[in-house]
């Protein structure tokens, strides 16, 4: 989708969070040429699962997802402190994408926690589908009181957004959004922070030392920025595409995470292939030293039904080990049993002739179509196994401090959005719409 500049000369927030994503795909592309031929993995797959499944293009096209699913990426970074999140919070911001659930991982032996900047409303996600993982460094997780202190230092001197995107950062806030020439110039500046940089700014003795603590420590500490580590595009059939990988020389992960593969999809399944081991540079000496670091990887995901709390906790028992997914294959069994969330809407374009009828049989007649909402966000043992697996961590088992999404909030400078009250929200304007449509008494059809 193409946006108009608005009357005040000012692109709208979609626009600008859509031109960030195209350029930050090219910049990875000529990053990690791997990411490419992904993509076109992908879209190949797609391409022949639509034209092998005409309901499912039908199901698309209803929910307006359809023009998404080539377009839809999602990156992750990983911060280092308090004040690096709130700048990257700013920066999201001014794109209209809000922070939204919190993630402990360190309960999975990775030592950070997070959250998604994504656009939360319905007409956003269809313009411009962009997510960024975010994760901050648990220092208080460092054993080594000295080490820990040694990290703490080395982060306070850094500045991950550079001063021309700072200010314009600063004058989009001010006058609530950027014109053409400015949103140009922040796009350029803001890529800076997600590049990949092959110059530490520690010594290798040191890098050595944070590598111990833990992988992701030094990933996190030893380099200029939160260099991007993987940008994520989305598949209709993550079977297919993940034995495709495989045959193709990818070398991905032996299982998928997430749910289990399902006529009726929920939630989130993603793969990976592994970190690609880079060339880094220390400095130290006449010359400094030269090594390797292990980070950015590639990754797929599929996405399905949004679950109700309900649906959630019977998903979250059997990923604890407590039996078979006790969940339905099936949407309308999801939906009668209120496990998953779905959005309404009049199948024809004369909806009032029908006001009589009640929601129920409107449905079983095909006069009003229930698509399920479709989860935008993650889980977090799926995202710690991607973590550890691409960081080529050993097993280990979880930090016994769990986290805390007061400080991650405090440090976020607002609250973190529940999943469940925005997709419990979309599906009630959809029940609204569908009120209006057929003339029913406001509140009726959520009966």
């Amino acid at each position: 989708m193409t946006y108009q500049s608005g009357m005040n000369g000012l692109l709208p927030p979609a626009e600008l969070r859509a031109r960030f994503a195209a350029a930050l795909s090219d910049m990875y592309r000529a990053e990690v040429p791997q990411y490419g031929a992904l993509l076109a993995l992908v879209k190949d797959v797609n391409r022949e699962t639509i034209a092998a499944d005409p309901a499912l293009a039908d199901a698309l096209l209803a929910s307006g997802e359809f023009g998404r699913i080539d377009q839809e990426r999602h990156g992750a970074i990983r911060l280092g402190t308090a004040a690096e999140l709130a700048a990257v919070a700013r920066a999201f911001r001014l794109m209209g994408m809000r922070p939204v659930s919190y993630y402990d991982l360190a309960t999975a032996g990775v030592p950070v926690h997070s959250t998604a900047f994504r656009p939360v409303e319905a007409e956003e996600l269809a313009a411009s589908p962009f997510r960024v993982f975010t994760s901050l460094l648990r220092l208080e997780l460092i054993d080594d009181a000295g080490l820990r202190a040694e990290a703490a230092e080395i982060l306070g001197r850094r500045q991950i957004i550079n001063e021309e995107a700072l200010s314009l950062l600063a004058e989009g806030e001010a006058a609530s959004g950027l014109d053409e020439r400015e949103a140009g110039r922040f796009v350029t500046a803001l890529l800076e922070t997600f590049r990949w940089h092959q110059r530490a700014t520690i010594t290798e003795e040191c890098y050595a030392r944070l590598l111990a603590s833990h992988r992701l420590t030094a990933d996190v500490v030893s380099f200029p920025g939160p260099h991007i580590n993987h940008l994520t595009p989305r598949t209709l059939d993550i079977d297919a595409a993940h034995a495709r990988m495989a045959a193709l020389g990818f070398g991905p992960k032996d299982e998928i995470e997430g749910p289990p593969a399902r006529a009726c999809p929920i939630l989130l399944r993603q793969t990976s292939f592994r970190a690609l081991s880079e060339k880094v540079h220390f400095p130290g000496g006449a010359s400094g030293a030269q090594g390797s670091h292990t980070a950015r990887f590639g990754e797929i995901e599929q996405r399905g039904a949004a679950l109700t709390r309900e649906g959630r906790i019977r998903y979250d028992r059997w990923i604890a080990g407590g039996g078979d997914l006790d969940l339905p294959d099936d949407g309308e069994e999801l939906r009668r049993q209120r496990l998953a969330f779905f959005r309404y809407q009049p199948s024809d374009a004369r909806p009032r002739e029908r006001r009589g009828e009640s929601l129920e049989e409107l449905i079983a007649d095909g006069a009003v179509i229930a698509t399920p909402i479709t989860y935008e966000d993650f889980l977090p043992v799926s995202a710690a196994g991607i973590f550890r697996s691409n960081l080529g961590d050993e097993a280990r088992g979880g930090y016994a401090a769990t986290g805390s999404r007061a400080e991650f909030e405090q440090a976020l400078g607002e609250p973190t959005l529940d999943e469940f009250t925005l997709y419990a929200g979309a599906q009630a304007d959809s029940l609204r719409a569908l009120e209006r449509a057929f003339g029913w008494p406001e509140g009726s059809a959520a009966t």
